[in-house]
């Protein structure tokens, strides 16, 4: 079964940049979430998984990557719009050892 294609859009906002992931977090997502990313210039970033569909190892490992990138620069990478089930992954995985989570895109907003 094929999956949805990878794709995102980002908000720029002062200080702070909120990438919309849509799709699949897989294998073929890896160019478009690097260059999601680098778009992001040198703002923090939230990223927003309301509309993620699936995340499978190779996607987690991807979003280690960022995480690397981000703290090799001091820049602060959080996350959103997860579901429960993945909220679970990103602990069991230890990523959100290294990322905050929250429930919504008003949340991460308002946690600056």
């Amino acid at each position: 079964m094929p999956g949805t294609p990878f794709s995102y859009t980002i908000d720029a906002r002062p200080e702070v940049a909120i990438v919309h992931l849509a799709g699949d977090v897989n294998r073929s997502a890896a160019e478009g979430l690097d260059r999601a990313y680098q778009e992001t210039g040198n703002a923090s970033v939230v990223l927003d998984f309301t509309e993620i569909d699936y995340i499978n190892s190779t996607g987690i490992a991807l979003l280690v990557g960022i995480l690397a990138k981000a703290r090799a620069t001091g820049r602060r990478v959080s996350a959103c719009g997860l579901s429960d089930h993945y909220v679970q992954i990103f602990n069991i995985t230890r990523i959100a050892d290294f990322m905050a989570i929250y429930d919504d895109e008003v949340a991460a907003m308002a946690a600056g």
